[in-house]
């Protein structure tokens, strides 16, 4: 019988910029919960997948227990959410085939998204997924006001004419020589990247086996190493999220979080 797919949360406790972050509240409700709920609902979408928190503090473990989830204890020395995700995956009583990678502190990225990209790599015709999303003007202006306080929040990618990646980067990618001409378009040429990765057990496997890339490190960006080494990872675009902040780094990013639900209401799924 073919194991069921898995969807790991990884949760550290030792953020620099934001000691303890999933377990901080976010309009009452902590960001691991809320990252649990859209996780679970993913598992009941796409079927025959099931959830597990991968973390290395008990805090943390204690916390996803009491809301349900199961808990595969990692090593603190783990270097990425992927090589937790990993770890976490060989801890199953069967190693699974597919293993999505929904990071602790990504509260806005729904159960439908984490799904779809599931199912992208059922397809079998890639073997590193990641979804997008193409920003219009007003969201690309607030992206760059944002990386004035807090530079490294935020991905931006490349993608060739098959929607395969090029690039991500920090950095607000490409530039734009003339954007004034540009802007007579609705939408702008820069992608924004959720903070989510589907692999295969192939790829995980060379992933963690394989050395830290040069521009993974300059960068803080794990999928950066795929790239390095060659390997190609399909971007899947998906709807403009309503709450864009796909991953909280910082207490600037806790406070737009808050302020979008406030102005936008509370995703979190019934």
């Amino acid at each position: 019988m073919t194991p069921p797919d898995l969807i790991v949360i990884p949760a550290r406790y030792g953020s620099t910029r934001l000691p303890g972050k999933p377990l901080r509240p976010i309009a009452g409700r902590s960001m691991l919960e809320r990252v649990i709920a859209n996780g679970s609902q993913a598992a009941q979408l796409a079927g025959d997948c099931e959830l597990v928190v991968a973390t290395d503090d008990e805090r943390i473990a204690d916390h996803a227990r009491a809301l349900g989830a199961k808990v595969a204890m990692t090593e603190e020395s783990l270097d990425s959410g992927s090589a937790r995700a990993h770890a976490a995956a060989l801890q199953q009583e069967h190693t699974p085939e597919r293993v999505i990678c929904l990071q602790g502190d990504a509260p806005f990225i729904s159960g439908e998204i984490v799904a779809g990209l599931l199912s992208r790599l059922r397809k079998g015709t890639a073997q590193v997924a990641t979804p997008v999303y193409q920003l219009d003007w007003d969201r690309l202006d607030r992206l760059r006001e944002h990386k004035r306080t807090a530079p490294f929040s935020g991905t931006t990618c490349l993608r060739d004419g098959e929607g395969k990646a090029l690039w991500f980067s920090k950095t607000i990618l490409p530039a734009l020589r003339d954007e004034t001409e540009l802007r007579k378009q609705p939408l702008s040429p820069v992608w924004q990247h959720l903070g989510l990765y589907a692999y295969t057990m192939e790829a995980l496997e060379w992933f963690v086996n394989a050395p830290r890339g040069t521009y993974e490190a300059l960068e803080s960006l794990e999928q950066l190493r795929f790239l390095e080494s060659g390997w190609a990872i399909a971007t899947v675009p998906v709807p403009t999220p309503q709450h864009s902040l796909s991953g909280i780094d910082t207490p600037e990013d806790l406070a737009l979080a808050e302020e979008a639900i406030t102005r936008l209401g509370d995703p979190f799924p019934a």
